[in-house]
């Protein structure tokens, strides 16, 4: 179970991390726009691993991770962009991504290991 706690933080970390960087990004309308999708993928990682958590059965836990893993990567992929388009120096952008590509590396191994697949 301190596995589950460890990671439930740093989902919710990566969250907060998320809002807190996005209110370094210029006001224009490409930076509104990412600033929405942003904020939503990288809250929705710890909000679905936490729904993950309480699934009842293998099946629905695998599902419910492969949302997880969705959000995340797609988190991923908006800071891919907010870093190409430099609103923010590059560096305030690298410790949130190498966290979500973390995550993302995380959650790929605790689904093939659930679903018996191991490499």
């Amino acid at each position: 179970m301190e596995a589950e706690k460890e990671f439930k933080l740093r989902t919710k970390r990566l969250g907060l991390d998320v809002i807190q960087l996005v209110s370094k990004f210029p006001r224009s309308i490409p930076a509104q726009v990412i600033t929405r999708q942003i904020v939503r993928s990288a809250t929705s990682v710890g909000a679905n691993y936490r729904a993950a958590c309480r699934a009842r059965s293998r099946a629905e836990m695998v599902s419910k991770l492969q949302i997880v893993l969705e959000e995340a990567d797609e988190t991923c992929y908006w800071l891919e962009l907010v870093e190409e388009l430099l609103l923010v120096p590059p560096e305030t952008v690298q410790p949130i991504a190498d966290e979500s590509d973390q995550l993302v590396a995380m959650v790929q191994a605790s689904i093939k290991t659930l679903l018996g697949k191991r490499e």
